[in-house]
């Protein structure tokens, strides 16, 4: 959906990315002696749920309005790394209330992925903003001042949202 060719190049880099993510949680629950491959309940809610964010891109795309897809496109990029960056934080707190090879599993894990957590989420906030202003005619800061600053904290994208286009 993805019309914007920076945008495009970002989330291919976000999904390179994830894929060494689910790498690196899928070590790390192995270690935890979980097996990965069992569907929870949970699971199944999540795929659900990511399934309904590709159907809406779907739809978007058929309505044939490029760029009202690449901004659904875009929410929904902004929704799963939202949850995403969730996890990763509570995979965070979670590794602080263990002890021994546990904590040590997930910690290695976390300090793996957090920081590029953080990137998704606050980059992806960042396009979303930048992509409406423009889909409605307003100056728009394309790549937003969050990639450009490379971004990885709230305060940061505050920061760059707050300095926009000076």
């Amino acid at each position: 959906c993805a019309v914007n060719e920076d945008l495009k190049k970002e989330w291919t880099k976000y999904l390179e990315q994830t894929k060494k993510h689910v790498e690196v949680i899928t070590e790390a629950a192995g270690k935890l002696g979980l097996d990965p491959e069992i569907t929870t309940p949970g699971c199944a809610i999540v795929d659900f749920k990511g399934a309904a964010l590709i159907e809406s891109m779907e739809k978007a795309l058929a309505a044939g309005d490029p760029a009202a897809a690449q901004l659904v496109a875009a929410e929904a990029v902004v929704d799963a790394e939202t949850k995403d960056h969730a996890n990763w934080e509570l995979i965070g707190e979670a590794a602080k209330g263990l002890s021994g090879d546990h904590a040590q599993a997930l910690q290695e894990a976390f300090e793996k992925v957090e920081g590029e957590e953080d990137e998704h989420l606050y980059h992806t906030m960042g396009w979303t903003r930048e992509l409406w202003l423009e889909f409605l005619g307003r100056p728009a800061v394309l790549p937003p001042p969050e990639e450009k600053k490379h971004v990885e904290t709230a305060i940061g994208a505050a920061r760059a949202q707050a300095q926009r286009g000076r």
